[in-house]
C-alpha cells in the first residue's frame, strides 16, 4: 500500500522530496493563486477578493489560555507549557468564518468551511510590535482532519488545473505523475466537501498542516464546538445561510459559541499509516495524511468565544487578514512543504486585493453560484 500511496505523491523519504527545487515552485504557485484570483473576480464582475476563501464573515471573540498543569500528569504539562500555553491568561481575538472556494458561492454549494482567527497578545495598552514581533498569533483551520494538497508538488499541480482555459486540457497538458497528484487531491476533496452542513459555529475544525511547539515538539491543532452551541435551522433559500445565521446568533442569543482549543502532538512511535511506523518528517511533509486520535489524542489548553454584538462589517472583514507564518511566536512556527509553499502566494494574494481596494474597487454582491467545488488553500 506504501508503493502504491507514493505513486499518487505520498512520499515516504527525503530522497522522494523536491525540497531542492521547492523555491522555482514556490513562485509557480504564486503567479497561480494570482491567476486564479483575478479569474474568479472577472467571472464574477467583481473587484479582487481573496485568492480563496473569499466568501466569510468576522466577528470579535476571548481566547482563554488554561492552566495546562490542572488535572494533568508533569510531564504532559511540561510539554504543554510552551508559547502562548505556557501560562494561563484571557486575550482578545477576530475570528472569520468562511467557505473556501475562490469564488462568492451560495453557502449551500459542496464545500469546505475555515475558522481563521488572530490572538492579540500585546500587554493592555502598549503598542503592537506588529507581524514576527510576539505580540500576535494567527490560526486557521478548516472543517476537515487533513488537507487534500499533499504537498507544494501536489499544490502546484492542481493549480496549474485550476487557471487552465480547458480543464481538459490543463490536466491532459500534466506530466503523469502530476496527474496521479491531482486525482488524488480530487478524489479527497469530494469526500471533504460533501459533509452535512451545518452552522459555522457547530462545526469542527483542524488546522490540517504541523506547527512547532516549543524546540522540540510539533503539534497540528482543532477547534471543538461545544456541544450547546446554539443555532437556528438553516434556511436552505437564503445562499448566505452560514453568514447570517452567524450574524443572527452573536446578535440575538443570550449564549456565546465556544471551541475548546486542543493539541495533538507528533509521536512518531505511537502513530502509523497502513500499518508501517515511519519517521517524524513522513507526518510533517505528507499535509493529506491523517494523524489519527486513536494514536495521537487532542489536549484541550484553551477556549475560544464569540463576542455577542461583535460582528464586523463587510468592509472591515475584507481588510482584516491572517497570516500563520508572520504572525506567530517563536515557539508555534509552522513546518512542512504546504506551509513553506503557501506564504508567498497568500501574501502576493493579500497586496493585490488591498491595492485594488486602495485604487477604488468596491466591494459588491456578485451572482452567487452553484458547481463544483474548487480546492482552496491560502487563508489571508
Amino acid at each position: 500500500m506504501l508503493f502504491l500511496t507514493r505513486c499518487f505523491g505520498v512520499t515516504s523519504s527525503d530522497a522522494e522530496r523536491t525540497v531542492a527545487g521547492e523555491r522555482a515552485i514556490i513562485e509557480a504557485i504564486t503567479e497561480r493563486v494570482l491567476a486564479m484570483q483575478a479569474k474568479a473576480a472577472a467571472q464574477q464582475h467583481r473587484p479582487l477578493r481573496r485568492g480563496t476563501h473569499a466568501k466569510g464573515i468576522c466577528a470579535k471573540a476571548q481566547f482563554e489560555v488554561f492552566d495546562v498543569n490542572v488535572g494533568r500528569d508533569p510531564v504532559l504539562a511540561a510539554r504543554l507549557a510552551k508559547g502562548i500555553f505556557a501560562k494561563p491568561g484571557i486575550y482578545p481575538a477576530t475570528v472569520r468564518f468562511a467557505n473556501s472556494d475562490s469564488k462568492v458561492n451560495s453557502d449551500f454549494k459542496a464545500d469546505v468551511r475555515s475558522l481563521s482567527f488572530s490572538v492579540n497578545l500585546t500587554p493592555k495598552g502598549a503598542a503592537s510590535s506588529g507581524a514576527n514581533g510576539g505580540s500576535r498569533q494567527d490560526f486557521s483551520l478548516q472543517n476537515a482532519t487533513t488537507l487534500p494538497i499533499n504537498d507544494s508538488t501536489a499544490f502546484l499541480a492542481i493549480m496549474k488545473l485550476l487557471t487552465a482555459s480547458n480543464p481538459a486540457v490543463g490536466l491532459w497538458s500534466l506530466p503523469f505523475k502530476d496527474k496521479l497528484r491531482v486525482l488524488r487531491t480530487l478524489t479527497l476533496v469530494q469526500f471533504q466537501t460533501h459533509q452535512k452542513i451545518k452552522p459555522y459555529q457547530q462545526l469542527r475544525y483542524w488546522s490540517n498542516v504541523p506547527f512547532r511547539h516549543g524546540p522540540n515538539d510539533v503539534v497540528k491543532q482543532s477547534a471543538t464546538p461545544s456541544p450547546d452551541n446554539p443555532a437556528m435551522p438553516l434556511q436552505r433559500s437564503n445562499p448566505n445561510g452560514l453568514q447570517d445565521e452567524l450574524v443572527r446568533h452573536v446578535k440575538e442569543d443570550t449564549r456565546m459559541s465556544s471551541f475548546d482549543f486542543g493539541l495533538q502532538f507528533l509521536d512518531a512511535e505511537k502513530m502509523t499509516y497502513w500499518g508501517k511506523h515511519l519517521d517524524a518528517n513522513f507526518w510533517i511533509e505528507n499535509a493529506s495524511v491523517e494523524w489519527h486520535e486513536a494514536e495521537a489524542a487532542f489536549h484541550t489548553v484553551a477556549r475560544l468565544t464569540l463576542l455577542p454584538g461583535s460582528q464586523l462589517t463587510q468592509a472591515d472583514g475584507e481588510i482584516t487578514s491572517f497570516d500563520v507564518t508572520g504572525n506567530a511566536t517563536a515557539d508555534s512556527t509552522p513546518v512542512g512543504s504546504i506551509n513553506r509553499a503557501r506564504r508567498q502566494g497568500e501574501l502576493a494574494s493579500r497586496k493585490a486585493r488591498m491595492s485594488a481596494r486602495s485604487n477604488g474597487a468596491q466591494l459588491q454582491e456578485p451572482a452567487q453560484q452553484r458547481g463544483q467545488p474548487v480546492v482552496a488553500f491560502s487563508y489571508d
